[in-house]
Protein backbone atom coordinates (compact mmCIF):
# COMPACT_ATOMS: atom_id res chain seq x y z
CA UNK A 1 0.00 0.00 0.00
CA UNK A 2 0.97 3.61 -0.67
CA UNK A 3 2.58 5.65 2.28
CA UNK A 4 -0.84 7.59 3.75
CA UNK A 5 0.16 10.67 4.25
CA UNK A 6 -2.19 11.26 7.34
CA UNK A 7 -0.81 8.42 8.74
CA UNK A 8 1.48 8.09 12.23
CA UNK A 9 4.82 8.77 11.82
CA UNK A 10 7.27 6.40 13.41
CA UNK A 11 9.38 6.79 16.26
CA UNK A 12 12.21 6.87 14.35
CA UNK A 13 10.99 9.67 12.25
CA UNK A 14 9.59 11.36 14.90
CA UNK A 15 13.54 11.53 16.62
CA UNK A 16 15.31 12.59 13.55
CA UNK A 17 12.76 15.41 13.50
CA UNK A 18 13.42 16.47 17.05
CA UNK A 19 17.14 15.88 16.10
CA UNK A 20 17.01 18.43 13.06
CA UNK A 21 14.97 21.37 14.98
CA UNK A 22 17.56 20.81 17.70
CA UNK A 23 20.24 22.38 15.26
CA UNK A 24 18.80 25.06 13.61
CA UNK A 25 21.46 27.77 11.60
CA UNK A 26 21.30 31.05 12.70
CA UNK A 27 18.43 32.91 10.82
CA UNK A 28 19.23 37.00 10.41
CA UNK A 29 16.44 39.25 10.01
CA UNK A 30 16.14 43.02 10.04
CA UNK A 31 13.61 44.70 11.43
CA UNK A 32 12.58 48.06 12.75
CA UNK A 33 11.64 48.12 16.47
CA UNK A 34 10.26 51.50 18.21
CA UNK A 35 9.71 52.21 21.74
CA UNK A 36 7.07 54.69 23.55
CA UNK A 37 5.38 55.53 26.60
CA UNK A 38 1.93 55.73 26.83
CA UNK A 39 -0.76 56.13 29.29
CA UNK A 40 0.17 54.16 32.76
CA UNK A 41 -3.28 53.69 33.65
CA UNK A 42 -4.31 51.91 29.68
CA UNK A 43 -1.11 49.94 29.83
CA UNK A 44 -1.99 48.39 33.39
CA UNK A 45 -5.77 47.82 31.92
CA UNK A 46 -4.55 45.49 29.29
CA UNK A 47 -2.50 43.02 31.61
CA UNK A 48 -4.29 40.03 32.98
CA UNK A 49 -3.55 39.14 36.09
CA UNK A 50 -0.78 37.72 37.72
CA UNK A 51 1.05 40.20 35.26
CA UNK A 52 2.10 43.50 36.80
CA UNK A 53 2.48 46.82 35.68
CA UNK A 54 6.54 48.05 34.78
CA UNK A 55 7.88 50.93 36.14
CA UNK A 56 7.06 52.79 32.99
CA UNK A 57 4.22 52.52 30.66
CA UNK A 58 6.17 51.52 27.78
CA UNK A 59 5.06 49.97 24.15
CA UNK A 60 7.11 48.36 22.33
CA UNK A 61 6.75 47.28 18.40
CA UNK A 62 8.59 45.41 16.64
CA UNK A 63 8.57 44.98 12.34
CA UNK A 64 11.14 42.24 11.38
CA UNK A 65 11.60 40.55 7.51
CA UNK A 66 13.39 37.26 8.32
CA UNK A 67 16.22 36.76 5.52
CA UNK A 68 15.52 33.41 3.84
CA UNK A 69 15.69 32.36 0.44
CA UNK A 70 12.60 33.15 -1.21
CA UNK A 71 9.28 34.88 -0.36
CA UNK A 72 11.09 36.02 3.32
CA UNK A 73 8.75 35.96 6.27
CA UNK A 74 7.42 39.08 8.30
CA UNK A 75 7.34 39.04 11.90
CA UNK A 76 6.01 41.86 14.23
CA UNK A 77 4.25 42.39 17.30
CA UNK A 78 2.87 45.25 20.09
CA UNK A 79 3.69 44.63 23.20
CA UNK A 80 3.66 46.39 26.84
CA UNK A 81 6.32 46.14 29.57
CA UNK A 82 5.03 43.66 32.17
CA UNK A 83 6.73 42.34 35.25
CA UNK A 84 5.79 39.00 36.59
CA UNK A 85 7.17 38.14 40.12
CA UNK A 86 10.74 39.40 39.80
CA UNK A 87 11.01 39.31 35.95
CA UNK A 88 10.75 42.22 33.72
CA UNK A 89 9.50 41.46 30.19
CA UNK A 90 6.78 42.45 27.89
CA UNK A 91 3.50 40.91 26.89
CA UNK A 92 2.16 40.60 23.40
CA UNK A 93 -1.38 42.43 22.66
CA UNK A 94 -0.97 41.03 19.03
CA UNK A 95 1.93 39.22 16.92
CA UNK A 96 1.15 39.20 13.02
CA UNK A 97 2.90 36.73 10.78
CA UNK A 98 3.12 36.58 7.30
CA UNK A 99 3.60 32.82 6.99
CA UNK A 100 0.97 30.12 8.40
CA UNK A 101 4.22 28.09 9.54
CA UNK A 102 5.65 30.84 11.51
CA UNK A 103 1.58 30.82 13.28
CA UNK A 104 1.78 27.35 14.51
CA UNK A 105 4.89 27.02 17.06
CA UNK A 106 4.13 30.13 18.84
CA UNK A 107 0.47 30.27 19.04
CA UNK A 108 0.06 26.42 20.03
CA UNK A 109 3.49 25.74 21.95
CA UNK A 110 3.71 29.47 23.73
CA UNK A 111 -0.09 30.42 23.70
CA UNK A 112 1.20 33.67 21.83
CA UNK A 113 -1.32 36.12 19.97
CA UNK A 114 -0.32 35.06 16.28
CA UNK A 115 -2.23 36.27 13.88
CA UNK A 116 -1.68 35.74 9.75
CA UNK A 117 -0.90 40.10 9.00
CA UNK A 118 1.18 41.77 6.45
CA UNK A 119 4.22 42.80 7.87
CA UNK A 120 6.58 45.67 5.86
CA UNK A 121 10.05 46.70 6.00
CA UNK A 122 11.38 49.01 3.20
CA UNK A 123 14.78 51.36 3.80
CA UNK A 124 15.52 53.41 0.20
CA UNK A 125 19.32 54.92 1.50
CA UNK A 126 18.59 56.75 4.63
CA UNK A 127 14.51 56.56 4.68
CA UNK A 128 12.84 53.91 6.10
CA UNK A 129 9.17 52.49 6.54
CA UNK A 130 8.00 49.57 8.48
CA UNK A 131 4.29 48.79 9.49
CA UNK A 132 2.16 45.51 10.79
CA UNK A 133 -1.63 45.72 8.96
CA UNK A 134 -4.53 43.43 9.04
CA UNK A 135 -7.68 43.26 7.26
CA UNK A 136 -6.68 46.14 4.91
CA UNK A 137 -5.68 48.42 8.17
CA UNK A 138 -1.78 49.33 8.58
CA UNK A 139 -2.81 50.29 12.80
CA UNK A 140 1.10 50.68 13.43
CA UNK A 141 3.29 52.35 10.86
CA UNK A 142 6.80 53.81 11.78
CA UNK A 143 8.64 56.49 9.16
CA UNK A 144 11.66 58.41 9.52
CA UNK A 145 15.54 58.60 8.56
CA UNK A 146 18.80 56.84 9.58
CA UNK A 147 20.49 59.38 10.97
CA UNK A 148 23.46 57.84 13.11
CA UNK A 149 24.75 54.35 13.50
CA UNK A 150 24.77 52.45 17.21
CA UNK A 151 27.24 50.28 18.11
CA UNK A 152 25.74 46.81 18.66
CA UNK A 153 24.42 46.25 22.41
CA UNK A 154 26.15 42.87 24.23
CA UNK A 155 24.01 39.44 23.54
CA UNK A 156 21.02 39.96 25.61
CA UNK A 157 17.36 38.15 27.28
CA UNK A 158 14.20 39.38 26.10
CA UNK A 159 11.36 37.57 27.98
CA UNK A 160 7.65 37.82 26.67
CA UNK A 161 4.92 36.75 29.05
CA UNK A 162 1.59 35.32 26.98
CA UNK A 163 -1.34 32.46 28.39
CA UNK A 164 -2.17 28.90 27.05
CA UNK A 165 -5.30 28.27 27.16
CA UNK A 166 -7.89 25.70 24.82
CA UNK A 167 -11.49 27.15 24.85
CA UNK A 168 -14.30 24.75 26.42
CA UNK A 169 -15.91 22.68 23.53
CA UNK A 170 -19.35 23.99 25.42
CA UNK A 171 -18.49 27.26 24.70
CA UNK A 172 -18.49 28.19 28.65
CA UNK A 173 -15.02 29.37 29.80
CA UNK A 174 -11.43 26.70 29.56
CA UNK A 175 -10.92 23.21 29.51
CA UNK A 176 -8.70 23.65 32.08
CA UNK A 177 -6.64 26.80 34.01
CA UNK A 178 -4.72 28.28 31.78
CA UNK A 179 -0.98 28.87 32.01
CA UNK A 180 1.32 31.42 32.47
CA UNK A 181 4.45 30.81 29.93
CA UNK A 182 7.55 33.03 29.64
CA UNK A 183 9.40 32.89 26.76
CA UNK A 184 13.10 33.97 26.79
CA UNK A 185 14.85 35.67 23.29
CA UNK A 186 18.39 35.35 23.64
CA UNK A 187 19.26 37.99 21.02
CA UNK A 188 22.60 38.83 19.42
CA UNK A 189 22.70 41.87 17.33
CA UNK A 190 25.29 42.16 14.76
CA UNK A 191 23.89 46.38 13.44
CA UNK A 192 22.22 49.11 14.72
CA UNK A 193 20.84 52.53 13.82
CA UNK A 194 19.12 54.89 15.44
CA UNK A 195 16.00 56.95 13.69
CA UNK A 196 14.66 59.84 13.71
CA UNK A 197 10.78 59.43 12.54
CA UNK A 198 7.23 59.15 14.26
CA UNK A 199 5.15 56.67 15.17
CA UNK A 200 1.29 56.25 13.52
CA UNK A 201 -1.15 54.27 15.13
CA UNK A 202 -4.80 54.23 13.05
CA UNK A 203 -8.00 53.09 14.54
CA UNK A 204 -8.45 49.30 14.01
CA UNK A 205 -11.62 47.41 15.74
CA UNK A 206 -9.42 44.18 15.37
CA UNK A 207 -6.20 45.55 16.56
CA UNK A 208 -7.09 48.50 18.83
CA UNK A 209 -3.46 49.56 19.80
CA UNK A 210 -4.64 52.84 18.88
CA UNK A 211 -5.74 52.87 22.29
CA UNK A 212 -1.79 52.88 23.51
CA UNK A 213 -1.30 56.83 22.44
CA UNK A 214 2.22 57.60 22.28
CA UNK A 215 2.81 60.36 24.63
CA UNK A 216 6.57 60.28 24.00
CA UNK A 217 8.77 58.44 21.71
CA UNK A 218 11.52 56.91 23.67
CA UNK A 219 13.54 55.01 20.65
CA UNK A 220 13.44 54.10 16.68
CA UNK A 221 16.07 51.79 15.57
CA UNK A 222 16.62 49.73 12.56
CA UNK A 223 19.16 46.96 12.87
CA UNK A 224 19.97 43.07 12.23
CA UNK A 225 19.90 40.34 14.72
CA UNK A 226 19.34 36.70 15.06
CA UNK A 227 17.90 35.06 18.10
CA UNK A 228 16.80 32.05 19.73
CA UNK A 229 13.72 31.14 22.21
CA UNK A 230 13.06 28.70 25.02
CA UNK A 231 9.46 28.64 26.73
CA UNK A 232 8.39 27.40 30.08
CA UNK A 233 4.92 27.26 32.01
CA UNK A 234 5.44 28.88 35.04
CA UNK A 235 2.16 28.53 36.68
CA UNK A 236 -1.64 27.88 36.77
CA UNK A 237 -3.40 31.17 36.54
CA UNK A 238 -7.43 31.85 37.54
CA UNK A 239 -9.71 30.97 34.90
CA UNK A 240 -11.78 33.06 36.18
CA UNK A 241 -9.49 36.16 36.66
CA UNK A 242 -8.28 35.39 32.47
CA UNK A 243 -12.05 35.37 31.22
CA UNK A 244 -12.12 39.09 31.02
CA UNK A 245 -9.53 39.54 28.53
CA UNK A 246 -10.18 36.26 26.43
CA UNK A 247 -10.97 38.46 23.96
CA UNK A 248 -7.67 39.83 23.60
CA UNK A 249 -6.76 36.86 21.54
CA UNK A 250 -9.86 36.77 18.74
CA UNK A 251 -11.17 38.96 15.93
CA UNK A 252 -14.56 38.21 16.57
CA UNK A 253 -15.13 37.99 20.58
CA UNK A 254 -18.30 35.92 20.29
CA UNK A 255 -15.29 32.76 18.95
CA UNK A 256 -14.36 32.84 22.69
CA UNK A 257 -18.12 33.71 24.70
CA UNK A 258 -20.78 32.10 22.09
CA UNK A 259 -21.84 29.02 23.09
CA UNK A 260 -22.15 26.59 20.00
CA UNK A 261 -25.22 26.79 18.17
CA UNK A 262 -28.51 25.00 19.43
CA UNK A 263 -29.43 21.73 17.21
CA UNK A 264 -32.49 22.08 15.66
CA UNK A 265 -35.83 20.23 15.85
Amino acid sequence: MARVRYGARTEAEIAASRARSSSLPDIWSTGVVAVWESDPDVVAAVLPPPLKPAERPLVRAAMSRVDLPGHPPGAGSVAVAARHGGVDGWYPLVMPMTHERALAGGREVFGEPKKLGEVTVERDGLVVRASLARHGIAFVEVRGAVDRELPPPAPARRTDFSFKFLPAADGSGFEDDPVLVHCTHHETIRTLEHVTGDIVLRESMFDPVADLAVRRIVEITIGEKTADRQGRAVERVSAQALLPYLHQRYDDPRQAFDAPPEASA
